[in-house]
């Protein structure tokens, strides 16, 4: 039982990884996408490439899922395994579910919240001391600094290029974007992929297949990197034309802000704070920051609270899915 429990956990949390690439691939491309700097394929090629790289550059923010969000010390490996086991479903109705109605919402917060839910559900300690460090805060913190720091940027280029020909600015800064969408696809893959590499590090270790010592094996790595850039081939059509078109009509220049910006926090995050925050609302935030220097009625806030509210449903939303799972499953996986 305990060898398909993790046989079906891995299945899952690569097919997690693979509904967050194509839940997650309009926040690399949609701006770049809706300013024609890049064809569509162009862009989802260009994601997908540089998302596989991204997910083989560090495994910190892997480590961070795998060992500070559920404390599965005290449980069996049979237990361990059935509380992933649902918190990955948890997590992919959720993705799925605000995919289907367009919505930007954090396959990070869904994954985070499916094993939250899972394991009160099982009973299982939660480290509440580390997610609110490394989960609730950034998820506070990261979209502010990318709202302010992308309009205060976008200030600062507008100064710069004040009195240069509109049309040869624009036609840079084409180029540019692919620069940028590049950095945050990489971003995303550094972001995005290592938390299923968390997952599936956690049911290793619960059965003892793999040495907390060693790190992560490399064809976990592999495999999460892969899925995740198979997923943004795929597209993500829905959530594009909502962070590319509807949140306020996008000109390159502020598309390569809003894509520049978003990236270096994404890269602090992963690197220095070692915390898994969410790339959907870092872009998010910092398109709305670029668009605010036009005037604050050029953001259709109507959307934004949208999206805003699909944020705060996510975490218990998918704990809630991830529970629920649990209770109609614990007892014929006993």
């Amino acid at each position: 039982m305990e060898l398909a429990l993790v046989v079906v956990v891995v299945a899952l949390a690569l097919g997690f990884d693979y509904t967050n690439g194509f839940h997650d691939a309009a926040n690399a491309i949609a701006t770049s996408v809706s300013t024609r700097a890049l064809t569509p394929r162009a862009a989802l090629l260009m994601a997908a490439v540089m998302n596989f790289t991204g997910a083989l550059l560090g495994t910190e923010v892997a480590e961070t899922i795998a060992t500070s969000i559920v404390d599965l010390g005290d449980a069996s490996p049979h237990q361990a395994l059935v509380v992933v086991l649902c918190a990955l479903v948890g997590a992919i109705v959720w993705n799925l579910i605000t995919w289907w109605f367009g919505l930007p919402s954090s396959s990070t917060h869904a994954l985070i919240g499916g094993l939250v839910g899972a394991g009160l559900a099982g009973g299982l300690a939660i480290y509440g001391s580390a997610i609110v460090d490394k989960v609730v805060l950034p998820m506070i913190f990261s979209p502010l600094v990318g709202f302010f720091l992308a309009f205060f940027v976008m200030v600062g280029l507008l100064w710069l290029v004040r009195n240069a020909s509109p049309s040869r600015t624009t036609r840079r800064f084409r180029l540019a974007q692919t620069v940028s969408a590049a950095a945050m696809a990489l971003g995303h893959g550094l972001q995005d992929a290592q938390k299923t590499m968390g997952v599936i590090f956690m049911a290793l270790l619960t059965v003892g297949w793999a040495d907390p010592d060693a790190g992560i094996p490399l064809w976990v790595k592999l495999s999460a990197a892969a899925a995740i850039s198979l997923g943004t081939y795929s597209g993500g059509w829905r959530i594009m034309r909502t962070l590319g078109r509807k949140i306020i009509e996008l000109d390159p220049a502020r598309g390569f802000v809003a894509e520049s910006v978003s990236a270096v926090v994404l890269y602090v995050n992963a690197f220095a704070l070692h915390a898994p925050v969410s790339t959907t609302h870092t872009i998010t935030s910092a398109i709305m920051g670029v668009g605010a220097t036009k005037r604050l009625s050029a953001v259709r806030w109507g959307v934004a609270k949208n999206i805003g509210i699909a944020w705060v449903l996510t975490i218990p939303a998918a704990a809630g899915v991830a529970a629920l799972v649990y209770l109609v499953l614990s007892p014929f996986l006993g």
